[in-house]
């Protein structure tokens, strides 16, 4: 069992109210001079809640050397700690597939910034016992614990005894060949995680929930730009995280919406989606061979050289989960759909836009394509969920 290092809550001392806002996001990384105004047409509604979570994806530095293993990377600027915490999003993870991708200096730097904007990081430390440790804060009488983990590892990017990095949820892939006396045809893949990684997940679960009132997970995980697939290791994490006692898992990396699962009256949201990341395309880029391996994930992905922010067509659709957290867990949970741009900012949509259908539309498909069994209802300017 890992012994986790002790969290700091920080409690309100007048207005207790036993209740607090909760909103969560997905993937962050702007890249452009002013990081705050990737939230000008959002950050309004992300300062209605007491607390607000997001995936971190780029490195606060300026110093390091790019690692090897970093496929696409770039240095964010240390002000985007600042304009996280001046959009209300308190509580951080950085456990993904780029906390190291500018060496140990990089991930350093990012915690420090992070620190100094007074916002909570959670996934990943200078050691492995760091990277596990949870954030616990408390708000309105409510104490909310969060953990996080990542299975998008780049070799050597996960923490160890004496190793900086992120905590650290391995998976097993098998291809299974359907037909055996057929060379080259197509295999049935499985897969599922590293034992060892997530009998530490459930342990620090089993800690952390006398702890708290309550317990939100992370996985960084699952099949970047590709509609509804999710593995099996990410449904098996996410169910092993609250049969242990979380109350709900949050998912990124895909950069795509995923599916909405209610599994014993807990939601796992199996991706969140990007939010707000700038990612320009040019010609060299767009004609390299390691874009054009990824581009085949989602035949519909054109780059768009003038764009802002150059993902697959579905990337556009984004949500906003919100919802009441209590002494008793998440109440009243909804999704405002939200709708991202060529210039990259994420903007709510409003009831009459036909892109609220779509998104709506959206979610349901590919949970009923991944064999979920949610039901998204129409709840004035959101989205309410419900078990079949």
């Amino acid at each position: 069992m890992v012994v986790l290092r002790p969290a700091i809550c920080l409690i309100q001392e007048q207005g207790v109210q036993m209740s607090l806002k909760f909103v969560a996001v997905g993937d962050i990384g702007p890249d452009r001079p002013d990081p705050r105004s990737i939230f000008a047409d959002v950050r309004a509604r992300l300062r209605r809640a007491d607390l607000g979570f997001c995936q971190l994806e780029v490195n606060l530095t300026a110093r390091g050397t790019r690692m090897p293993q970093a496929r696409h990377t770039l240095r964010g600027k240390p002000e985007i700690a600042a304009a996280l915490a001046d959009a209300g999003l308190n509580v951080v993870s950085f456990a993904g597939n780029h906390c190291l991708d500018w060496g140990p200096e990089g991930l350093t730097d990012t915690l420090f910034h992070l620190r100094a904007a007074g916002l909570h990081q959670v996934g990943t430390g200078p050691d492995l016992d760091a990277a596990q440790a949870p954030a616990i804060v408390c708000r309105n009488g409510v104490s909310v614990g969060f953990l996080s983990v990542n299975s998008i590892l780049p070799q050597n990017y996960w923490a160890e005894e004496n190793r900086p990095g992120c905590a650290p949820l391995r998976g097993h892939t098998l291809y299974e060949q359907i037909e055996h006396d057929q060379p080259g045809t197509p295999a049935r893949v499985h897969t599922w995680a590293h034992q060892q990684d997530l009998d530490a997940l459930l342990d620090n679960i089993r800690s952390l929930r006398p702890q708290c009132d309550v317990l939100i997970v992370s996985h960084h995980a699952g099949i970047h730009f590709v509609p509804a697939v999710i593995p099996d290791y990410q449904r098996q994490v996410a169910h092993a995280a609250i049969d242990a006692g979380a109350d709900m898992v949050l998912g990124h990396h895909a950069h795509i919406l995923k599916g909405v699962e209610i599994y014993k009256d807990c939601p796992i949201v199996y991706s969140l989606a990007n939010f707000a990341i700038d990612l320009r395309m040019d010609a060299a880029h767009a004609q390299s061979k390691g874009f054009r391996e990824i581009q085949k994930l989602n035949p519909d992905w054109v780059p768009d050289l003038d764009s802002s922010y150059n993902f697959p067509p579905d990337s556009s659709m984004s949500m906003m989960l919100e919802a009441r957290l209590e002494h008793d867990g998440v109440h009243d949970l909804r999704l405002v759909p939200v709708m991202i741009g060529r210039d990259a900012i994420p903007r709510i949509v409003s009831r009459d836009c036909a892109d609220f259908d779509r998104i709506h539309a959206y979610l349901q498909q590919i949970s009923d394509d991944a064999g979920l069994t949610t039901r998204f209802s129409i709840d004035g300017r959101s989205l309410t969920l419900s078990p079949r």
